[in-house]
């Protein structure tokens, strides 16, 4: 059975209850046990939210498992250097998701500073982004 951390970053806390019309209104509780029931079988899946970039980069440089992450950094997408090098020293193969479209938002968003040292980004298709990115680590081997 493969190992999986499913990493948010700040405000993702709120998903379900802040701006509905983007993110929805499933929580960030709900999703997990979503997340749990339909992967039961084939992947375990460890959950960690943080509101704070320091708290975010410690927990990346605590990982033991080497399977997979999945990571929604949220807006520290588009600021945090610091965040993606801990994500590249951990040496463990990360799917960035956003649950939003990056590109259709505002222009700041369109950058992401933890694209480029993920082996791929899902943007824009809800909470599913997470199911296709656990989906996606399992289809690695």
């Amino acid at each position: 059975m493969k190992h999986f951390y499913v990493i948010n970053g700040p405000n993702l806390n709120l998903t379900g209850n802040r701006e509905t019309h983007i993110y929805g209104t499933t929580t960030l509780s709900q999703l997990a046990e979503q997340l749990r029931q339909e992967f039961t079988n084939s992947a375990q899946l460890e959950f960690f939210q943080n509101n704070h970039e320091g708290n975010l980069i410690d927990y990346l440089q605590s990982l033991t498992q080497k399977d997979g992450i999945v990571i929604n950094p949220g807006a520290l997408s588009h600021t945090s250097i610091a965040l993606r090098d801990a994500l590249v020293a951990s040496q463990i193969p990360a799917i960035e998701v956003h649950i939003s479209n990056i590109f259709k938002r505002e222009q700041f968003r369109h950058h992401s500073y933890i694209s480029s040292v993920c082996i791929g980004s899902i943007f824009g298709l809800g909470i599913n982004g997470y199911k296709l990115a656990v989906q996606a680590l399992l289809m690695r081997g």
